[in-house]
Parts: C-alpha cells; structure tokens; sequence
C-alpha cells in the first residue's frame, strides 16, 4: 500500500506519523516515481515545528528530493522509461512512497550512482550551486566561508569550491567534525571553541572573504557581515538559531528574530555588497532548475562531486531522523528509506 510520511502538527517530532495514500496518478508531462529514498533538510524540521514559510497548511508531507524507479508516465512524456533509475527534485511532499513530478525536475542516473547517493544530491547541491555560481559568480580566485560546513549544503558547498579551483574556503563545525572539512579542501573553524569573526580577520588581513553561506541566522548572521569583504556576497538560506532543539519555543525563535540584523542599504552601498535570501524551493525558473541538476550530474559523473551520506532511518523511524539531525550528529545528509 502507498503510503507518506505526514507532519500533523506544529511540535516535536513525535508529530510525525506515517499513514496511507491513494496512488498518485502522473499528468501531462509527469512523471510517477516509486521512491526508494527522500532526502531530510533542516527545512523539513522547521517547517515541523511551524517556524518556516512557505509551508503548506497542517497536515502535510514534507520532502524536497527524491531518488527511485519511474512507474508510470504521464501524457507527451517521451524521453523518460518505465524502470529507469532516477532522481528528482520536488517542490515539496517528496516524503512519500510514490511521487508524481514534472519531468523537467527529472534527471536519469548514470549506472555508477546509487540511489542513496542520488536522494542526498538535488536539494543540497542545487541550494550550493545556485549560491556561489548561480548568485555569486565564484571565481577561482575568491574567498569563502561556509557555515555548517560538515552538514549536507556545507559538504557540496565545500565540493563545489574544490571543482572551482578555490583555494582559500573556511568552514565551522563541531571540532568533531573537522576531518570532513579537510578532506574537500576547507579549513576547519571549531564553532564552539573558537571564534570565526577573529579567525577570518587574521587569516585575511582584515579583507573579509568574498562568499559567506549562512544556514544559521539570527546574531550569528549579524557577525557574519562583519567579516563580508568589500563587494562579497552573503546568502542566508536558513533559520536554525530559531531552533536550538526539536521542541518547538515561540520564544526562542522571537529572540533569533530580534537578533537577526536590519540591513542599510547605504552602508551595503558604500562597500558594495549584497545579501541574498535563498529557497529553492520556492525558485520557479524551471530551466535553471534543469540546467543547475544537469551541471551537477556532470560533477557526479566526472568523480568530482560525491554526495555524503550520514544515515539512513527507515520512514517509519522518521522522528529518531530529525531527533538526530536537531542534535547535530549528522556528517553530510540523512535519508528516509522507503523500502
């Protein structure tokens, strides 16, 4: 039987159920997935606990990717099989043991790639791609500092900057975490026992980088900024000092509001740089959401990109899943099996 991972309500994630569905039937240039794996962000947390928006309204199924074998077709669709391995990025509800999708968020798998591989890559790699190459414009030559370095979106930005030829990217984590860093290239900043703002000063003589990936927000944003080179570009693509646990507090997610800073232009001006707010899954340019998977199957296919793979919870252990990645325990990205 069919079935879908569904958030009931705003709260911890013992508000995560799994019931079952109708089998969704493909339209006009769709296609019908049977997932085998579903990606988890730490979208899908907030938007657990209420904190994130756009959201659908309760009860809903979250998940933006998705890996697995095409079931059926929809109308015109021609250049798609029944039975081919593929991967898909969704605009949401991807947590579900089938999909329907239209077949521009398509791609084929090369027979090299596994579907566990495969469901960690859209979400994480397009969200850092569309950032440093879409928005920033990366250049061998830049500077970059990633937060969450050791997360899903901190791994392939770390990739990406590899496949670029940058030389000088910092990344904070958990000290626990530094090897993973090291080994695509960045230099680790332990987040907890040392202080990024004073170490990105020393190492570029007050400069600033070029590129700053924040995922956290609130003051840690504010001290971001301050470390944003002249005509550097920040992109703020999450919210997670709103959520320092999996239990869901209107006050603590008040006060990262409050910390968060309110931007001048005019000073922006003055240095020319920019700030970005970044989701993808609310970008509706469809040919650069294909074009962007495309590039980053080139990656896949050349060696160059390699997705992380941390955990792998069944869908009926989905809570234990976000519990884990509330606790910051994850090296790269956390999956939902769905067989």
């Amino acid at each position: 039987m069919p079935r879908k991972l569904v958030i009931t309500k705003a709260g911890a994630p013992s508000v995560l159920q799994v019931v079952d569905m109708s089998m969704p039937v493909p339209g006009k240039g769709e296609v019908c997935v049977e997932v085998h794996y579903a990606g988890i962000n730490f979208a899908d947390t907030l938007m657990r606990l209420g904190l994130y928006q756009p959201r659908p309204a309760f009860p809903f199924t979250p998940g933006y990717e998705v890996s697995g074998v095409i079931q059926a077709l929809g109308e015109g669709v021609t250049e798609l099989a029944v039975g081919q391995r593929v991967v898909a990025a969704m605009q949401n509800g991807g947590q579900a043991s089938h999909v329907t999708v239209p077949v521009s968020r398509v791609i084929p798998l090369p027979e090299e790639m596994t579907l566990e591989k495969a469901a960690s890559m859209p979400v994480t790699y397009m969200t850092a791609h569309h950032m440093l190459h879409h928005l920033g414009n990366l250049q061998p030559t830049d500077t970059v500092l990633i937060h969450g370095g050791a997360g899903g979106v901190g791994t392939a930005a770390l990739q990406l900057c590899q496949w670029a030829g940058v030389k000088q990217v910092w990344a904070t984590a958990s000290g626990s975490k530094a090897a993973i860093i090291k080994q695509f290239g960045g230099i680790p900043i332990d987040r907890h026992n040392e202080d990024f703002v004073e170490v990105i000063k020393q190492a570029t003589n007050g400069q600033g980088v070029d590129h700053i990936l924040d995922p956290i927000g609130g003051e840690n944003l504010k001290r971001s900024l301050r470390v944003l080179a002249m005509g550097g570009k920040l992109y703020s693509f999450g919210m997670s000092a709103a959520a320092p646990s999996s239990r869901r507090s209107l006050l603590k997610a008040y006060f990262a509001w409050r910390k968060t800073p309110k931007l001048d232009p005019l000073k922006m001006m003055s240095r020319n740089q920019g700030v970005f707010g970044v989701h993808m899954g609310t970008w509706n340019d469809e040919s650069v959401i294909a074009g962007q998977l495309v590039r980053i199957m080139e990656g896949v296919k050349l060696g160059i990109l390699d997705p992380v793979v941390d955990r792998i919870f069944p869908v009926e252990s989905a809570s234990d899943a976000h519990q884990h990645i509330h606790d910051a325990k994850n090296i790269g990205k956390v999956l939902l099996s769905f067989k």
